[in-house]
């Protein structure tokens, strides 16, 4: 069966965890204050980049402090009200069996400007409010929707910097062992050095070319390139396209530095384009699509056990669908179309929500609704009636911004907000 090494040999323990051993400390005392009451700074924030341990140190710190973490991505709870809902009802409580308990939202870089307007207010005000620990992580600490986070005194702000390449070669060197694995010192240390304080990459390369053997060597490893996002993906996608086998396939997962929701919509895109014998494409758009059926229940259901399934058909079985298909010269990878629209549009789809959510609360009708039958005739009314619109803005309390997408520019927006003065 199909596991990934990241989560069978993630550290269990804070001896375990690869480096930041001052960060770690510093974050366990701050833990250890709440036991007296409620301290100055009411939450943490751990910064730092990806896969150098932030979340998983909180993780084995939890458990050595015996406290319930509740764990969240902020990129999902991305509205005032989702954040209110989960966060602020659970930092008043204790967690089951009277244990302490620690909130955690993991990615808070993944919440964004105007389309997630109000949480970050909304997650302030939680933690003004808390009984319990608040932790925050994000990996770029500086962008400026942190600013409000930035004040030490009401927040306990922690770095968490990439381990020296020795750190990650003993952990690279008990996953090994744990594996039945014997493997050659400079393997390890090249496929260390290469991942440049990225345990999380390290870890996934080791497996990738470890995993089914007994031994690995320098020779197995030398290939392995410095780290490169575009050159990693374009990898993963000639194994999956193009592999021989359905071990090879699978295994390209291992390598791959995006999610396995990316990964699917890389290989949606690229499929067509290297396949020109219809009939396997018919079979690989098919495996593609039953891939999609188990998603889709796991969304439903969270059923994560249906993931594997997901992934052979989304990678073995694409792979397996080739037999003489072979494109006539070299066929580039393409970036997934479906994201680039989702990701240009995104803002706008998030303006539509909030206008649509304001429709809803006055006029008693679906937020769907609202944005299909009510938004149009609004528009017209916005672009030829200053009054009306004026009181429309006012009723339904459009801020300067919603006002402009309903107006359709900035001059008739102003025009509106003038008459409203």
């Amino acid at each position: 069966m199909y596991t990934a090494w990241t989560t069978k040999h993630k550290p269990k323990t804070v001896a375990e965890v690869v480096g930041n051993s001052e960060a770690i400390s510093t974050l366990e005392k701050w833990l250890r204050s709440w036991e007296r009451g409620i301290p100055r700074q009411q939450a943490a924030f751990l910064h730092g980049p990806p896969g150098v341990g932030k979340t998983v140190a909180l993780e084995a710190l939890a458990r050595k402090l015996v406290m319930e973490l509740i764990e969240k991505n902020a990129s999902d709870y991305r509205t005032q009200e989702k954040i209110s809902q989960f966060a602020g009802l659970a930092s008043q409580y204790r967690g089951f069996f009277g244990k302490k308990r620690i909130i955690l939202l993991d990615e808070m870089d993944g919440v964004y400007g105007n389309v997630d307007r109000g949480a970050i207010p909304a997650i302030t005000k939680i933690i003004k409010n808390t009984r319990c620990p608040i932790i925050l992580i994000a990996n770029d600490f500086w962008d400026k929707k942190f600013v409000s986070f930035r004040d030490k005194k009401k927040y306990l702000i922690i770095e968490f910097k990439k381990p020296p390449a020795s750190q990650v070669l003993k952990h690279l060197a008990r996953i090994c062992a744990e594996e039945d694995i014997f493997a050659e010192e400079e393997a390890l240390k090249f496929i260390a050095q290469r991942s440049e304080g990225d345990v999380r990459s390290a870890v996934n390369d080791l497996q990738a070319l470890a995993q089914g053997k007994k031994k690995l060597t320098y020779d197995d490893v030398s290939w392995l390139a410095y780290r490169d996002r575009k050159d990693v993906i374009f990898s993963v996608m000639r194994l999956v396209l193009y592999g021989k086998t359905c071990e090879t396939a699978k295994q390209a997962v291992d390598l791959a530095d995006v999610d396995l929701d990316m990964l699917f919509e890389w290989i949606y895109e690229n499929t067509p384009h290297h396949f020109n014998v219809p009939s396997e494409l018919a079979k690989a758009m098919e495996a593609l699509a039953t891939a999609d059926l188990y998603r889709a229940r796991i969304r439903k259901t969270n059923n994560w056990k249906l993931m594997r399934y997901a992934i052979d058909f989304m990678t073995a079985g694409v792979a397996m669908a080739r037999d003489k298909s072979k494109p006539s010269g070299w066929v580039p990878f393409r970036f997934p179309q479906r994201i680039k629209t989702l990701s240009t549009s995104r803002a706008e789809r998030g303006m539509k929500a909030e206008i649509g959510k304001k429709i809803k609360r006055r006029m008693h009708v679906s937020v769907a609704q609202a944005q299909k039958d009510v938004l149009p005739y609004m528009k017209v009314i916005f672009e030829s009636n200053l009054q009306m619109a004026a009181g429309l803005t006012k009723w339904l309390c459009f801020d300067e911004e919603e006002v402009n997408y309903i107006a359709g520019g900035k001059r008739q927006a102003k025009a509106i907000l003038k008459v409203m003065n």
